[in-house]
């Protein structure tokens, strides 16, 4: 490539997209990967449920442990940068699993991974969400959101590997990560926009009442993805196992569905919402998504049925991050996206690190259903702290009027 094609490309906002979307992808499938992978690994060695549960939640541990430190590198060194140590953390550390079989060792590199999938992860939003319109965001995040997605399908399949080989796995992923550390060195480095008023780190708790006032609902979609896929992958195939469930048509064919079901609705909820408003289709989701999986648990033991309720629930819960984020930007200043982008990954954290455990604890207490009963009930809790938002907000708003 010439030196004046690398310099279009370094300036072209399209390549740069494309490039990111790409970072997403295999980061995404470097976290589906793990999860059911680890979870076959422990579960077949005789580690406990909850303590599987304890394991998976050590990668989210990571992205929380990071989250307040991610904001001032990105505004002092750019995005490119931060993307690169990301790459590198989430590499190294995922060829190294094999290597050592011991809970704790696993539980340390998963924090690692953590750490470095959200470098990925914030820097990439809080750029493609910084460059993006808003008549075009929530496009833009949906196709971000998919191919988060369209990587998170993939990793399980991984699974199948491990039959074959334990290193397979992970050299697959390693592999893709260098792939994209390749990629990425032909981006020119971005900052985030300058927030001269608020950047000094006295103020950083003030940053966040201010998101939190304008937009706490918008960070709730984060917590909510975030419960949502650990548990199902980090606990959905112990369950399965516990429940006499077919491993493998969970694995090969039941996460990967709910995943990509994910893939055909992410760019037309995107799309609608920029239509109709981000807060009217996030709780039209939240609600029918606790119905479906409050429905599964009646049919777990009926293959096509339990197949088609995760497919629509993937087509329609599978957008809840991306447009979490959509819903952010509209809501708070450019200054404050970076803020707000970390809240939400904490945020996201939080729920991963709280979904295995409790998911975990209720299939040793009640058995059947655990998993089921654990999601839908936190779907019913994130729809009704919408409908409490959209009135506090509608309510804000008439008085403002009627004052004027």
């Amino acid at each position: 490539m010439s030196a004046a094609l690398i310099h279009r490309e370094k300036n072209n906002p399209v390549f740069r997209y494309w490039v990111l979307v790409g970072m997403v992808l295999i980061a995404g499938f470097s976290q589906g990967m793990l999860l059911p992978v680890l979870a076959v690994m422990l579960e077949t060695s005789g580690v406990s449920a909850s303590a599987n549960g304890l394991n998976a939640a050590a990668l989210y541990i990571g992205i929380l442990l990071i989250s307040p430190f991610i904001e001032k590198p990105v505004r002092k060194y750019g995005y490119k940068p931060v993307i690169i140590i990301g790459l590198i953390l989430v590499t190294v550390s995922l060829i190294l699993f094999p290597f050592w079989q011991a809970f704790w060792f696993w539980f340390i590199l998963r924090i690692i991974v953590g750490v470095g999938d959200n470098l990925i992860h914030f820097s990439t939003q809080v750029w493609i969400s910084s460059t993006s319109t808003k008549e075009k965001r929530g496009r833009q995040l949906s196709i971000y959101g998919l191919a988060f997605g369209l990587g998170f399908g993939i990793g399980p399949m991984m699974t199948r590997l491990l039959e074959i080989n334990e290193f397979l796995p992970f050299i697959i992923a390693s592999c893709s990560g260098v792939i994209a550390w390749v990629f990425i060195l032909f981006l020119r480095n971005e900052w985030p926009e300058s927030d001269f008023e608020t950047a000094g780190s006295l103020n950083t708790f003030e940053r966040y009442k201010q998101v939190i006032k304008l937009a706490w609902f918008a960070l709730l979609p984060g917590f909510c993805y975030g419960y949502l896929e650990a548990s199902l992958h980090g606990n959905y195939p112990v369950y399965a196992m516990r429940m006499g469930l077919d491993i493998e048509f969970v694995t090969m064919l039941l996460l990967p569905t709910f995943v990509f079901g994910s893939l055909i609705t992410q760019l037309p909820l995107g799309i609608l919402s920029d239509k109709i408003g981000r807060s009217k289709v996030l709780r039209a989701l939240l609600f029918a998504g606790l119905l479906l999986f409050f429905s599964m648990t009646f049919v777990e033991h009926i293959n096509w049925a339990l197949w088609s309720l995760f497919a629509i629930s993937g087509m329609l819960l599978g957008s809840l991050f991306s447009l979490g984020i959509a819903y952010l930007a509209d809501l708070v200043p450019a200054n404050l996206l970076p803020t707000g982008n970390v809240m939400t990954a904490v945020l996201f954290a939080l729920g991963s690190m709280i979904g295995p455990p409790i998911s975990g604890w209720l299939i040793g207490v009640i058995g059947q259903g655990a998993v089921y009963y654990s999601i839908s009930g936190m779907l019913l809790i994130m729809f009704i702290a919408g409908t409490v938002f959209e009135k506090v907000n509608k309510g804000q708003l008439q008085k403002k009027q009627g004052i004027a």
